[in-house]
């Protein structure tokens, strides 16, 4: 239990720090929108990598960003700790970009004002109003920051069985409106036992498979693909 309370204690201290941190960019009168999502970018890696040091765990990865941008990274999800991996691994790449999260998300009354501050964009599914607001907002991100990348768990909750989860539509008609390629993401890992068995003595790899970039057509099967392939051995370095 101590274990528990100690690194929910630390996270939840360093957030309300970073939240500061993210408003200094957010609420800036005179920067541009690129800048902003970069500078937002690089604290939200700065704040995953000192969780990850934190609960000692370190990631392997298994192929390679590409080197390009425009790009939406379709990311399987079973815990908050997913978030963190991938934002190492875009620290890596020194990639910009941000993430696609449920409205209520950003009603949390613990994490809402991180997502809010970081520069996450917020979907309400049930919305049809707000759907139109978010793919505007999409358009009008990707028109003013031309290094800029989506991530997304195209499941559209965390799924802790076996397995891929259906997808929800969002991914492919976000990639299809602003005319993105797809990277399909696998974390080869039941991160929620991670999670819950953190911090650890000894340090604790996660695995992670980047595929390579397709389109948005028929992206559930193509992902199943990339997915059956991984745990088959056929994804390798």
């Amino acid at each position: 239990m101590f274990k528990d309370l100690g690194k929910f204690a630390y996270m939840i201290g360093l957030g309300l720090k970073y939240i500061k941190i993210f408003k200094q960019t957010y609420f800036h009168p005179f920067i541009t929108l690129k800048y902003g999502y970069q500078q937002l970018s690089l604290d939200r890696q700065s704040y995953s990598n000192k969780v990850l040091d934190f609960l000692n765990i370190d990631v392997k990865i298994v192929g390679e960003l590409p080197k390009e941008d425009k790009i939406l990274y379709a990311i399987n999800h079973r815990s908050l700790l997913d978030i963190l991996v991938m934002e190492h691994i875009f620290s890596l790449g020194k990639k910009n970009g941000t993430w696609i999260a449920k409205q209520e998300l950003f009603d949390d009354l613990i994490y809402g004002k991180f997502f809010q501050y970081s520069g996450c964009i917020s979907v309400d599914l049930e919305n049809k109003r707000g759907l139109l607001t978010f793919f505007k907002t999409i358009k009008n991100t990707f028109a003013k920051v031309d290094d800029m990348n989506l991530y997304i768990f195209p499941e559209g909750e965390r799924f802790k069985g076996k397995g891929i989860h259906r997808f929800q539509s969002g991914a492919a008609k976000i990639a299809k409106a602003n005319k993105l390629s797809v990277v399909p993401v696998y974390i080869n890992d039941e991160l929620e036992k991670v999670f819950k068995n953190a911090p650890y003595d000894n340090t604790y790899t996660v695995e992670v498979h980047i595929g390579e970039k397709t389109n948005h057509e028929n992206l559930e099967e193509k992902y199943l693909a990339f997915y059956n392939d991984v745990k088959e051995g056929k994804h390798n370095d």
